[in-house]
């Protein structure tokens, strides 16, 4: 079941405004749809109040978030994004951290109220979990990571004590009240059936929500949010911190989808000329701004060629430190000469031992493991042939020949099971972000 945090961005009327006596009556105001709060056209500002300036802690219904609670949570985002952040951008950062610990806080207490128990055993099995995939299972390796990085071994059980508590109240108050009819599983199986060969495309997105007052500023939020993850910044960490789409629980992720479900022409044209790895965006769409990075393509229902096992013999030469240029020149060329020599596999070691190259044999690679520069070409190559060479003189040169390949099957589809629980994951996802809505209306929050 997926995990659903909700990281819509609040917004506050932090200003008040006279009202003219010549406007047009409340009432009638109140029922224009483009002015529901019947807000006069008018408006004078009585006092400036810059939210980014406030410090950022609150009191939610008696628990205190305090400025040390930010700033490590802050810590866990930006090692994540592996970049340096502007002071403007990480401004924005620590108020949407804020809004994040606020709801991670009503989730913890929405299940103290419903007593449902997390136990310190639970949170320590959970973080135990996550150093065994990230630092082979020493906690204290873990530990001392995240206090390197301004973080600490608190800040993170407190997010696994919010998802373990989230993750049980909704298996208590909203996964046994939803229900998928066989019919319906059946309807979106024989769509599905219905589509192979398509087009299919993993995409992942972060979408900035904007009024006419606040799309100047928004649009300049989405340019740098760009600027940053170009130059190396983790998309699902801004997703998770930024976006205000549903996915944002998942770093951004809209899994598998064809072109007609992002029901925009104009979204469905930039998304087709895309490769897999590029971003795109900002673009400007109603009601905000859409970031798009294209995370994988692939046809309906059909075996992706990426999936090819290959057996590989990778030959490979070095250099000695200080070489000239001429010389790493001429035995660049020699390497070259001795691998347009070889024929056939059984032939790599000769020609190896003729420049004095390094043989390693892998016979289980996938061509999806590659670097996407070889994966196109090792595709179209036949069994015993070699990739051109590729490297550089710090690195070593080498070249890949292909043994063989084990091209995979046609794949059969989702199964009736598999497809049932994506249509009830979905369910609970909405059911979920409308349950944090109202946990967030009924709240008393106090920002110091």
């Amino acid at each position: 079941m997926k995990l659903v945090k909700a990281l819509t961005i609040g917004r506050f009327l932090g200003t008040l405004a006279t009202i003219s006596l010549v406007a047009a009556p409340v009432a009638a105001q109140a029922q224009d749809a483009a002015n529901p709060l019947g807000i006069p056209a008018d408006v004078s500002i009585l006092r400036q109040n810059d939210p980014n300036s406030r410090k950022p802690t609150a009191v939610v219904n008696g628990s205190v978030i305090t400025g040390t609670d930010v700033d490590q949570r802050v810590a866990l985002v930006t090692a994540a994004s592996q970049g340096q952040l502007p002071p403007e951008e990480m401004a924005r950062l620590r108020m949407q951290v804020l809004r994040n610990l606020i709801d991670e806080t009503l989730q913890i207490q929405e299940a103290a109220a419903q007593e449902i128990e997390v136990t310190q055993a639970d949170v320590d099995a959970r973080y135990a979990d996550v150093a065994s995939r990230n630092f082979g299972a020493d906690t204290k390796a873990m530990d001392a990571y995240l206090a390197s990085v301004g973080s600490s071994p608190a800040a993170l059980k407190r997010q696994i004590q919010g998802e373990i508590a989230w993750q049980r109240l909704l298996g208590r108050n909203v996964t046994p009240f939803i229900n998928v009819s066989d019919e319906e599983v059946r309807e979106v199986l024989k769509r599905l059936e219905e589509s192979r060969g398509s087009d299919e495309y993993r995409v992942g997105e972060i979408f900035l929500s904007s009024t006419p007052e606040t799309h100047g500023a928004v649009g300049e939020n989405a340019v740098r949010i760009v600027e940053q993850l170009r130059q190396g910044g983790s998309f699902v960490a801004y997703a998770r911190q930024f976006s205000e789409a549903t996915t944002a629980a998942v770093g951004g992720d809209l899994g598998w989808i064809r072109l007609p479900q992002l029901q925009s022409p104009q979204l469905e044209a930039i998304v087709r000329e895309m490769q897999p790895g590029q971003l795109q965006g900002p673009v400007e769409i109603p009601g905000g701004f859409w970031i798009v990075y294209l995370i994988d393509r692939r046809k309906v229902l059909m075996a992706d060629p990426r999936d090819a096992v290959l057996s590989l013999k990778q030959v490979a030469i070095g250099f000695p430190a200080g070489i000239s240029e001429a010389d790493a020149t001429a035995r660049i060329d020699a390497f070259n000469l001795a691998v347009q020599s070889i024929r056939g596999c059984g032939d790599v070691e000769r020609a190896a031992e003729t420049v004095g190259a390094d043989v390693v044999t892998n016979d289980e690679i996938k061509v999806g493991q590659l670097p996407p520069q070889l994966q196109n070409a090792m595709l179209q190559m036949q069994v015993g042939e070699a990739t051109p060479l590729f490297g550089s003189v710090e690195d070593g040169v080498r070249t890949l020949v292909l043994c063989g390949r084990d091209d995979p099957q046609t794949e059969g589809g989702p199964d009736f099971d598999t497809m049932l629980a994506q249509l009830e994951d979905e369910r609970i996802n909405k059911r979920a972000q409308r349950y944090l809505r109202d946990l967030r209306s009924d709240a008393f929050i106090e920002y110091n």
